[in-house]
């Protein structure tokens, strides 16, 4: 698939997303645990670079530079943080979403907690609790988008190089991400069945709200990728069936696909951790372009997947963090088996989920540099 000459990351990256010649495959990583960070800064990488380049393309590992568009879809105003009972091994607080958690303390690095939290409360139990916190989601405030953004970053978006994306990381959230938020995995769980008049109004505003807070942007610049962010799924499946999917939100996400399509937003994106394999055909015929990260613990084979799914379904991720911890050869061995798909496009390589502390800087280093070797067509 190569090219005679030296692209940009804007042409490398929809190239790749549309099967076309490129020079090089974009190098792009989502993140890392703050754990890791703290391991490879004992490891000797520059703090500096490491804290500070991470968005803005992570020099020191030649990834490839995007733009992450900051618009807030959040609440606006938040719940206020309150500590509500603190003892030396825990402490039980209220979140900015209203969430009320019991946390351990014990290997606590920079606020990222090493185990999950217990989820005691949430905000939403009914129609009522509901329509109260639509209130905090006021689409039209000029505090959701950056001062001045179309006085200092619109020139350059438009005359952008890079890929610019809708929303930072976990920041355009989808169907199944706020309702649970909203209500807890458990709740939620219930509710499809015993409050389907509650998740049919939710499913429509979160539809609404976020077009609507898309607005003002996509008016003024087109957009490489919108990366929806879902979290649907567990090890084994997605946390709602398909015919739980199709009844409530697929007409909501075919809108809020088509919307982003009719307004300039080039690719849609969805991510979601663990199997969500048997949601991938509602989600194509919603309009997806592709899938994020494809974890692999839970079965999701890039290779399979392209098998099954053709070229439609474009293919983030699928790099088994597991297998960075276990060295040179094991990760030689594992990116070799994405040689084809490399060389067919349509496929990005990148870590499943952010990188774990259990990755050595020496290991993460080769696998950048292997990975990158991989993505010139010199592996």
């Amino acid at each position: 698939m190569s090219v005679g000459k030296e692209m940009n990351g804007r042409e490398r990256f929809i190239n790749v997303m549309e099967y076309k010649p490129v020079d090089k495959v974009p190098n792009y990583e989502a993140g890392v645990w703050e754990q890791t960070k703290e391991r490879w800064i004992q490891e000797g990488l520059n703090e500096f670079d490491l804290h500070w380049n991470w968005w803005a393309g992570e020099e020191c590992f030649e990834m490839d530079a995007r733009e992450f568009i900051p618009v807030n879809y959040g609440m606006k105003p938040h719940f206020e943080y309150e500590i509500l009972e603190k003892t030396e091994r825990y402490e039980i607080y209220r979140d900015y979403n209203g969430i009320v958690h019991k946390a351990l303390l014990e290997g606590t690095v920079r606020g990222m907690r090493t185990s999950m939290d217990q989820y005691l409360e949430f905000p939403v139990s009914d129609v009522s609790d509901f329509r109260e916190l639509k209130k905090r989601y006021v689409a039209n405030l000029h505090s959701r988008y950056p001062a001045q953004w179309k006085e200092i970053m619109l020139p350059r978006w438009k005359d952008r190089k890079h890929p610019l994306i809708l929303g930072e990381n976990c920041s355009t959230l989808g169907f199944y991400w706020r309702a649970r938020e909203w209500m807890g995995t458990e709740n939620l769980s219930y509710a499809w069945y015993d409050q389907p008049d509650l998740m049919h109004e939710m499913m429509e505003f979160i539809a609404d709200f976020t077009i609507e807070v898309s607005k003002p942007v996509l008016k003024e610049t087109d957009i490489d990728y919108v990366m929806i962010n879902e979290d649907m799924s567990m090890k084994t499946g997605p946390l709602l069936s398909p015919a739980l999917y199709r009844k409530f939100i697929f007409p909501h996400m075919k809108r809020l696909t088509d919307f982003f399509k009719n307004n300039g937003v080039r690719y849609v994106i969805v991510d979601s951790d663990g199997n969500c394999e048997v949601l991938i055909p509602l989600l194509m015929e919603c309009g997806v372009d592709a899938i994020w990260p494809m974890e692999r613990v839970a079965g999701m084979d890039p290779v399979k997947l392209r098998e099954e799914y053709g070229k439609e379904l474009r293919l983030f991720g699928g790099v088994d963090k597991m297998v960075l911890a276990q060295g040179k050869e094991a990760i030689d061995k594992h990116l070799s088996e994405m040689v084809p798909l490399i060389e067919e496009g349509g496929f990005i390589p990148t870590v499943d989920h952010l990188v774990s502390p259990d990755v050595s800087l020496e290991n993460f280093r080769y696998y950048m540099k292997r990975k990158n070797d991989l993505l010139w067509g010199r592996f």
